[in-house]
């Protein structure tokens, strides 16, 4: 019985040694394979019970094979803004392009830690093995809904149309002016300044901010005061704000902003200098300054000078790439020189890591013994931050494995000498009776 046990014994260590093999050669098979976790195999001894009589019986061994998915290689930098790697411990979503081909809105979900995604002929960003990046859509000025965070129902491929135009229609202004401080005296003769600014509507449309400054002349001394009128094109040249500007006269605040006396149109904000204009395609902020700071419009001199104007905004443009920053925002970048958030590409985190299913081309999928996921921001809570322009390389160390394999070559061969030298133990047994 005992010699029997020992051949038992020694042929489960060789099964052992040769699951271990099995593990050591895929993990350096893929050790030029980005993204790749390392497989590890773990001995358990077996222990028969109820022995006596000094007797002993070889229980053997079990193994077990479990992916190391907590294990990360180090990030690598390439030249696609869209390849994606996590720094941290999270992951991003992904589904199988036949499923968003299918087009019936199911997406089953699959997890990576990195990716090289491209745009398809269709503009889906994806992987050449055919794994599709997922995101929350953003809304139509890039801000991002709410959405839930333990379910993947908000979740959709990331389509990038490479040929689309966008407008960035003109929403704030900043007017920086100096006035002559000599046309408000008494005897001037009243001329009224014009300054017409360019901006751009919600169609992508050049329209005309025209505003007229005329200043306001005292029978004596100085008023220091001007009316300044806003007529935008838009409106069919129709004033949208007329306005009472109050300067300073005393040594210090000299020739800045005193007050703003609103006539007509939107109002004036002490805190910001900001006034709420309306155009014809909706709201717009024109900044003229705070009162008592050097900054926005000034009375000084005897010069009119249009010193600081600035707005934002472009004409149509054409959009050129895409890039993705450590949030997770997917920013579509335009030759005008603007962005604007498309996705948001959130980072998944699950309670055991460990315990996911590994699929193929280094994709994953939530089981029982991972736990449930959880969608973050990107940067926020245990996952790490999303990067761009990156790639994650194999987690397999090719020195240590074959360390490893010399080690589990050696207990093979010495499994198999067990199991030739019971052989020759029951062939002497054998030969006792000739």
């Amino acid at each position: 019985m005992t010699i029997s046990s020992s051949l038992n014994a020694s042929v489960a260590g060789l099964n052992a040694n040769a699951t271990r093999l099995a593990t050591i050669s895929d993990n350096i098979s893929n050790s030029s394979t980005f993204g790749y976790r390392r497989a590890e195999a773990d001995f358990h001894s077996m222990v028969i019970s109820g022995q006596g009589s000094g007797g002993y019986s070889a229980g053997g061994v079990r193994v077990s094979a479990m992916r190391m998915i907590d294990e990360r290689g180090p990030l690598v930098s390439t030249s696609n803004p869209t390849d994606i790697s996590i720094d941290g411990r999270g992951m991003f979503a992904v589904t199988e392009i036949t499923a968003v081909n299918e087009a019936d809105g199911n997406y089953p979900l699959r997890l990576m830690t990195t990716g090289s995604f491209r745009a398809d002929a269709d503009g889906i960003l994806r992987t050449e093995t055919g794994m599709v990046l997922m995101g929350w859509p953003a809304n139509s000025d890039g801000t991002i809904p709410t959405y839930s965070r333990d379910t993947a129902a908000g979740l959709s491929p990331v389509r990038v149309n490479i040929n689309q135009f966008s407008g960035d229609p003109t929403t704030e202004m900043t007017l920086g002016v100096n006035l002559p401080a000599t046309w408000t005296m008494a005897g001037a003769n009243g001329t009224t300044q014009d300054l017409s600014i360019e901006y751009f509507g919600n169609l992508g449309t050049s329209e005309v901010m025209d505003v007229t400054f005329t200043p306001i002349v005292p029978a004596t001394g100085s008023s220091n005061q001007w009316t300044m009128t806003v007529r935008d094109s838009a409106s069919g040249g129709a004033t949208i704000g007329q306005y009472t500007l109050n300067f300073n006269a005393g040594r210090g605040t000299g020739g800045t902003l005193a007050s703003v006396t609103t006539i007509s149109g939107g109002a004036y904000d002490v805190a910001t200098g900001e006034i709420a204009l309306t155009v014809g395609g909706g709201p717009m902020k024109l900044n003229i300054g705070v009162p008592g700071k050097s900054s926005g419009m000034t009375q000084l001199s005897d010069s009119f000078a249009p010193g600081q104007i600035s707005k934002n905004g472009s004409p149509v443009a054409n959009l050129t790439s895409v890039e993705v920053d450590g949030k997770g925002m997917l920013n579509a970048i335009y030759d005008e020189g603007f962005t604007r958030t498309i996705y948001q590409i959130p980072v998944i985190d699950v309670p055991n890591i460990n315990g996911l299913i590994a699929l193929n081309d280094q994709t994953y999928q939530v089981s029982r013994d991972s736990g449930p996921f959880f969608l973050w921001n990107a940067g926020e809570g245990p996952t790490g931050s999303v990067v761009g322009f990156s790639r994650e390389e194999s987690a397999t160390d090719v020195a240590a494995e074959l360390t490893q394999l010399i080690q589990t070559q050696r207990a093979y061969s010495s499994n198999a000498k067990v199991i030739q030298t019971v052989d020759e133990m029951l062939q002497e047994t054998t030969n006792i009776k000739r």
